[in-house]
């Protein structure tokens, strides 16, 4: 022991000195006397000071004699077994040591330091109990983050894995020993890693990050669909030193429910935009009904997805999806295509055909482009829906329709109306609900999950491991109008695939007409801008008026969503 130990904390956290200390002078007197000192032996320090040393040693003449020889010759003594009387007539036992003060070679006086033993074993006992309990904690702890379901890590500031619970073992295939201080873009590979994932929004921004869906490559190469939540992780001086991951194999929880309730069947749908979150929810819906449903959107935008996705959800899933195409045929074969026809029922008809109306039968019908029909088809449709019959074309055999029917057109239906190429009252048949899906450029913030999903297809399709567009290549593609929509981002990922021989797209690998928009785009944008914003702001500030404010008649005027046009009012400072 030494012969002055630093302060220390009792278990409970309270300051605490261990070591009793007196200073003993020449002829035996007390000169000083701290507080453990009073607090071990239980004589106020007033009491004590100027007192004899043999107030605390009575008859213990074995204990004098090692401070007199320590005064008288300079002796230091350490770790002394000694025993004291306390104020009671207590012997009390204690660790002590006895230091000369020395000037010039002679004592002057003596420290005596001293512990109560019984103190120390008290002290020693409560630490090892709240070390025992400490243990047990962090095997409870230990044991909640190895049995969760969710796969969960943690991360320094330096991107290192800090810990690796079972879970994430299982889902990864990598082992915990294998993950720790290894970067997290090397366990998990995802076209997402360093390329604005979630834990660079949780480490760079603070945020907290829910529901993510992303697909991970595990040690095996097998693609793995997963859903995760993040967070920032801070220490007890609310410091920023990490961040947390949980994440679920999402293919597994499908896997289990898939025979009751099947929603990978929206997995093509991708997007987390807003208008895109209320049209899977709206979906949820639809499907389980038998109404009409019209979709809307520009080409491109995944109409076709859309109406297969309500079949798949629907009371009809195990029946035929049969998908027309309305403007792929001439006006004088839709009929046929559509209804049917019986053998020599016109030129060329050399035998019975089965149309589309009839192979839908028990399942879903999906008209495409259904704007493109004539007038003529348009009445005769009209009468099918209405009756829930129809004829072959040249027939006389009524054939009930049990079919659900679905339409979707690129055009706005409200201006055919208006010029006379619509039927009305076959729009108000057809549109019992409508979905309308956004154009790409409306829905930007997609773009990442979305060039996430092509890279795993093309990945796959053409055996390569391309991880990542450049930070210049990905801006051009965020500065691109996509006329095109989603099918022109799919083309347009798959050419820069053909021509990439690394792991990163880099500008060169995109197409020409993207590359050139970004150039043309920049030499003529400021002056465009002003004049574009202002002729847009007038036509809509004269809609509005024209339609008293009725933010629903004028979005369809201006064709557009009435939440693409809540935006643009907003953006205007445009007031009722």
């Amino acid at each position: 022991m030494s012969s002055v130990d630093t302060q220390k904390m009792d278990i409970s956290g309270h300051l605490i000195l261990p070591d009793g200390i007196s200073v003993i002078g020449k002829d035996l007197n007390v000169i000083i006397f701290n507080e453990a000192a009073s607090r071990i032996t239980e004589y106020p320090e007033d009491e004590i000071v100027g007192s004899q040393i043999e107030i605390l040693f009575k008859n213990r003449f074995e204990e004098i004699n090692f401070i007199k020889k320590s005064l008288l010759k300079n002796i230091t003594y350490t770790n002394l077994p000694l025993k004291i009387t306390d104020r009671n007539g207590n012997l009390k036992s204690v660790l002590a040591s006895i230091t000369p003060i020395q000037k010039d070679g002679s004592a002057l006086s003596v420290l005596f330091v001293f512990r109560d033993t019984n103190e120390m074993l008290n002290l020693s006992l409560e630490i090892q109990k709240k070390n025992r309990e400490l243990i047990d904690q962090n095997n409870r702890l230990d044991a909640i983050f190895n049995s969760n379901i969710e796969g969960t890590f943690t991360i320094d500031l330096e991107w290192n894995v800090t810990s690796f619970n079972s879970s994430a073992e299982k889902i990864t295939g990598f082992t915990r020993e294998e993950a720790l201080q290894k970067k997290c873009w090397e366990i998990f590979n995802s076209p997402l890693c360093r390329n604005g994932c979630h834990m660079e929004q949780t480490i760079l921004k603070g945020k907290k990050m829910i529901g993510n869906e992303l697909e991970i490559v595990n040690k095996g190469g097998n693609i793995i669909p997963i859903r995760v939540n993040s967070g920032i992780l801070l220490n007890n001086r609310n410091e920023k030193i990490g961040a947390v991951e949980t994440f679920i194999d999402v293919s597994e929880i499908k896997n289990l429910s898939a025979h009751l309730f099947d929603i990978y069947k929206y997995e093509n749908i991708i997007g987390r935009n807003n208008e895109i979150r209320e049209i899977i929810s709206v979906l949820e819906n639809v499907s389980q009904t038998e109404s009409s449903v019209l979709i809307t959107g520009e080409s491109g935008t995944g109409k076709e997805l859309v109406a297969r996705a309500i079949h798949l959800r629907g009371r009809r899933s195990a029946g035929p999806f049969i998908a027309v195409n309305c403007n792929a045929y001439v006006e004088n074969l839709i009929e046929s295509e559509l209804f049917g026809h019986e053998k020599g029922s016109f030129t060329g008809a050399t035998e019975k055909r089965i149309g589309k109306f009839e192979l839908a039968q028990g399942g879903t019908l999906f008209l495409d482009e259904i704007g493109d029909l004539s007038k003529t088809v348009q009445t005769k449709l009209l009468r099918v829906l209405e009756n829930r019959e129809f004829e072959r074309v040249g027939g006389n055999k009524t054939i009930k329709l049990d079919a659900r029917i679905i339409a979707a057109t690129n055009k706005n239906i409200a201006e055919e109306i208006s010029s006379g190429r619509f039927r009305e009252d076959l729009f108000y048949r057809i549109n019992v609900i409508n979905i309308h899906l956004p154009p790409l450029k409306e829905r930007l913030d997609d773009l990442p999950l979305l060039i996430n999903h092509f890279i795993l297809k093309f990945n796959k399709k053409f055996n390569k491991s391309i991880k990542r567009f450049s930070i210049q290549s990905y801006n051009l593609l965020l500065e691109y109008n996509w006329p095109g929509n989603i099918r022109e981002l799919e083309n347009a990922i798959e050419h820069c695939f053909i021509l990439c021989p690394e792991e990163t797209i880099e500008k060169e690998h995109l197409p020409k007409k993207i590359k050139e928009f970004a150039l043309s785009s920049k030499s003529d944008f400021s002056g465009r801008k002003d004049s574009f914003a202002g002729a847009e702001k007038e036509i809509i500030l004269s809609l509005l008026k024209k339609n008293n404010n009725n933010r629903k008649e004028t979005s369809k005027e201006l064709g557009i969503n009435p939440s693409t046009l809540w935006r643009k009012i907003k953006r205007y400072g445009i007031k009722n």
